[in-house]
């Protein structure tokens, strides 16, 4: 059986991808969420949450340049810190990537279902909502039937999913470009007073997480992805060089668009009328009076979100395939495509999975607990530098983060701050997530790892 990935992927494709995967249902549809959290502040939010990203990006870069192969922050943990460690990161991993991926796929129905409402086609709830998302719900056959056919895109490989991803790439920046350009110049200031409603901290008002961290840790899901880019590191070329480059370029990119894009919605719309917004920069572009615009802006959502769906189901299957590799889950889910040279058993496990989480569940309780596996495996990546700096500070570092041991410190430190900026119930999901976790690794994967055979 063979477990090698063929390396087709160069820096702009790597920067594709990353961009790809990070523009999607976190700037389209939870920017209303943001400023009932955060208020004008919002913008403040986005910063904070790309900068403690850029500071993990920083510390994924020099691991992904040392440690060149398929698995993301779970191939470093494994190589640094150890099996058990590696199992957690790899577990919640699976958390972030598949709660993200059927996020996403909710969010894209909704923008179908009313596109569909505006050409006077009404779809039944128990078709367009999960039965525990909404009263009349029942499984939403539009979110699993994109995942259907993104899951099939992967199938036939990496290259045509790159390919497809460069078409959509342009379609959502065309169109976020198109938001800025227009709501810049409608700018009143006085929208953006008082900047912070609800304080910097994050606190409890009726029920619901506000402040400028409490959005921050809301926002966080709107950059999930940029690690996407180092999960591809076996499927590049020189990925020394080119892994580093599509890390920071994307997430680069991103951070100026959404820190724009914040300002506009924030700075034409007081943001007490977007609370609830399904579709906020499509709504602000209508009440600006621009229907035209705004309508082509969620058709744009429409045609371009798959491309995010695509890189979290490419980036989970690929860590689940690390996972196999290395004796802690069936060999089976190692299996490459003899034709098409893609891990193809895993990718349609995975797809199911989504799609079975998509077809049940609403979107803002998956993103917020997608944002918690993320944080704990970048905590991880930040930890492990460190831990190879000192263990091996001679080992050729083809990328070295700057200043390591601020970077790594604050980005650690940062991530724990957002961590403990979501709601109390959501840290409760997440602990009893890695709970089992803990003992899928104690009753399977320790038995079976490779390093029992080795002593």
């Amino acid at each position: 059986m063979q477990s090698h990935l063929r390396r087709s992927l160069g820096p702009v494709q790597l920067a594709m991808l990353g961009i790809g995967a990070i523009v999607g249902t976190g700037i389209f549809v939870l920017t209303a969420i943001g400023a009932e959290r955060a208020g004008p502040a919002l913008m403040l939010s986005f910063v904070i949450a790309a900068a403690i990203c850029g500071l993990a990006a920083l510390a994924y870069a020099e691991l992904a340049a040392m440690i060149p192969v398929a698995g993301s922050a779970y191939t470093y943990s494994y190589a640094v810190l150890g099996e058990l460690v590696a199992w957690l990161v790899g577990w919640n991993l699976i958390l972030e990537y598949a709660a993200a991926a059927g996020a996403l796929a909710v969010g894209w129905s909704g923008y179908i279902v009313g596109l569909l409402h505006s050409f006077g086609i009404e779809v039944p709830a128990y078709l367009r909502a999960g039965w525990f998302a909404s009263p009349g719900g029942g499984v939403n056959v539009i979110a699993v039937t994109i995942i259907a056919v993104v899951t099939g895109i992967l199938i036939i490989g990496t290259r045509a999913s790159a390919a497809v991803i460069s078409v959509l790439v342009g379609i959502k920046l065309a169109a976020l470009l198109a938001f800025i350009f227009i709501t810049l110049p409608a700018l009143r200031w006085h929208n953006f007073l008082p900047f912070m409603p609800f304080g910097f901290g994050s606190t409890e008002v009726n029920g619901t997480m506000k402040g400028v961290m409490a959005a921050a840790s809301l926002i966080f899901f709107a950059y999930l992805g940029f690690d996407t880019v180092s999960t591809a590191a076996e499927e590049t070329r020189n990925p020394n060089r080119n892994v580093p480059l599509g890390l920071m370029g994307s997430l680069v990119v991103c951070s100026l668009l959404y820190v724009l894009v914040a300002a506009g919605t924030v700075g034409t719309t007081p943001y007490r009328q977007l609370v609830g917004n399904t579709e906020p920069l499509a709504w602000v572009l209508r009440n600006l009076g621009h229907p035209v615009l705004g309508n082509l802006i969620g058709l744009a959502a429409v045609v371009a979100l798959p491309s995010v769906l695509l890189m979290l189901l490419f980036g989970q299957s690929r860590i689940f395939f690390s996972m196999s590799r290395d004796g802690l889950l069936p060999k089976a889910f190692g299996r490459v495509h003899p034709r098409f040279r893609t891990p193809y058993l895993v990718t349609a496990i995975t797809g199911t999975v989504v799609a079975l989480v998509a077809a049940l569940f609403s979107v803002q309780e998956i993103a917020e607990l997608s944002n918690t596996g993320t944080l704990f495996a970048f905590i991880a990546v930040g930890i492990a530098v460190l831990t190879l700096r000192m263990s091996e500070p001679q080992r050729r570092r083809p990328f070295r983060c700057p200043a390591v041991w601020f970077v790594a410190p604050v980005a650690v430190a940062g991530c724990g701050y957002l961590f403990i900026s979501l709601s109390v119930a959501t840290q409760a999901r997440f602990l009893a997530w890695t709970i089992i976790g803990a003992a899928i690794y104690l009753i399977y994967g320790y038995r079976r790892s490779p390093l029992r055979d080795t002593g």
